[in-house]
């Protein structure tokens, strides 16, 4: 079903290509363009960062400069490296048999690029592809989220002391607005959120056969393997779970460990959270959940858990009051939940950790292959036949090897999901080829074999012997 475009949306998309059409943006102009959102951005970092722990009703501040501000400020700068290299014509082979023809392909940009970005990291997730779109030269329609009001505000102020309406416009609004925004004919669409978001999006965009990138989510898993040191990996299993309360798309979503030291694996984690988090009397550097229906789906699945039978630990204790008053969901763990749980067929998107025991490696990589392939990937194993072994068995969005969360902060890695994780990428390269339209340019010369190959075809047998060889 094809969702009824409001109004207001479809003027300022005319808007938006009308100007784009009037006149591409240069190199120098997008250059200028990143250079100001930049500049832009930097000094408002606290603002951001109070606006985003506002929506959350608590969010570190330092959490928020780092995956909301560094992450922008860096694809930004990287833009800016390799722009001049990557908006070059670059050589494609022609073949002999079109001697003396060249052939290239020339990064050309689309028009308008829309961008549907969620409330989990509500900068990062709008600014990186609005930056990449901007570099690749299109025009953008951002969509940012509604969860995140306060977050959204900004943005859109932001943007406005930026770039002229007719090159960046923001449009804010409920799910009916993301779902018109995805119903529009634009040139490309980027879409972060939930996989069954994702499918809603794709089936709109089908409409005007919009090239879309889904970045989606899924059950990431990670494996510890035998040997690994505990101490190390749970250090990097409780960033990468417990960074944002565990509100993050490719954060470890299961642990896989040798059942040997399932236990001593916890108690590694719950260390980790006393160091990092102490007594919970504050935990100003811990992370709310984001709204009620959130705080409740999470508490849902760990009541389901508990109801199974199965051993729920929470790694702190807090007053049940305040956490209810607070969103506030300690990190916990739960083990050996049975497949069909809910905590193992839908994506957590909180602060809780299924661990989950295996006796041998390739068993557990049976688990993970029986499932929708994962957005990301996270093994531990200092053994480098061991890491080929997994990678060659799993096919992930992405993979971080001894470690979590990294490959997205790498600005020469595309990042992407995979089937139900999603499809296309952007970073770096990847996303300003994804947002351009390599356009690929044959270049003939004033004499050409080819000019030979027609009828009497008596006169060039020889020629079409050779060439049919």
């Amino acid at each position: 079903m094809t969702a009824a475009i409001p109004a207001d949306l479809k003027p300022l998309l005319h808007t938006l290509r009308a100007a784009w059409l009037r006149q591409r943006p240069c190199v120098q102009q997008r250059e200028d363009d990143l250079r100001r959102l930049r500049a832009a951005l930097k000094p408002r970092l606290d603002e951001m960062a109070r606006a985003i722990a506002a929506d959350f009703g608590h969010r570190s501040q330092d959490e928020s400069r780092i995956a909301d501000g560094m992450s922008v400020l860096s694809a930004i700068d990287h833009l800016l490296r390799q722009l001049h290299r990557w908006v070059r014509p670059r050589h494609a082979a022609a073949g002999w048999k079109l001697w003396p023809a060249r052939a290239q392909l020339r990064p050309t940009p689309l028009g308008v690029v829309g961008v549907i970005s969620p409330w989990n990291y509500p900068v990062t997730l709008a600014l990186v592809p609005l930056a990449t779109a901007i570099a690749a030269g299109n025009h953008v329609l951002l969509k940012p989220s509604e969860h995140t009001p306060r977050t959204s505000a900004f943005l859109a102020d932001l943007l406005a002391s930026v770039f002229p309406a007719d090159r960046v416009t923001v449009v804010q609004g409920g799910a009916d607005v993301a779902a018109a925004v995805s119903a529009l004919p634009l040139d490309h669409l980027v879409f972060t959120g939930s996989t069954a978001t994702g499918r809603k999006v794709m089936a709109a965009a089908a409409e005007h056969l919009v090239p879309l990138t889904l970045e989606l989510g899924g059950k990431s898993p990670a494996i510890v393997c035998a040997g690994y040191p505990l101490p190390r990996a749970a250090a990097r299993l409780a960033t990468g779970k417990f960074f944002n309360a565990g509100q993050t798309c490719i954060a470890p979503d299961y642990v896989l460990v040798d059942s040997a030291r399932q236990r001593e694996l916890v108690q590694a984690l719950q260390e980790q959270v006393r160091a990092r988090y102490g007594d919970f009397s504050r935990a100003d550097d811990y992370t709310r959940i984001i709204n009620e229906g959130q705080y409740r789906r999470l508490q849902g699945y760990l009541a389901q858990a508990r109801e199974r039978g199965c051993a729920v630990i929470a790694l702190a204790q807090v007053d049940p009051a305040r956490a209810e008053r607070e969103r506030l969901l300690v990190p916990t763990v739960v083990l050996d939940p049975p497949p069909d749980l809910d905590l193992m067929t839908e994506e957590i998107f909180g602060p809780i950790l299924p661990v989950c025991a295996y006796r041998a490696l390739d068993a557990a990589l049976d688990q993970i292959v029986a499932r929708d392939r994962p957005l990301a990937l996270y093994p531990f194993s200092d053994d480098r036949r061991t890491i080929e072994h997994i990678l060659g068995r799993v096919v992930a969005g992405g993979v971080t090897v001894n470690d979590t969360l990294l490959h997205f902060a790498a600005d020469g890695l595309p990042f992407g999901g995979v089937g139900a994780s999603g499809m296309g990428a952007y970073h770096g390269r990847a996303g300003f080829d994804g947002m351009s339209k390599l356009l690929p340019v044959l270049w003939q010369s004033r004499w050409a074999v080819t000019d030979l190959l027609r009828p009497p075809y008596a006169r060039t047998a020889g020629l079409l012997r050779m060439l049919l060889r």
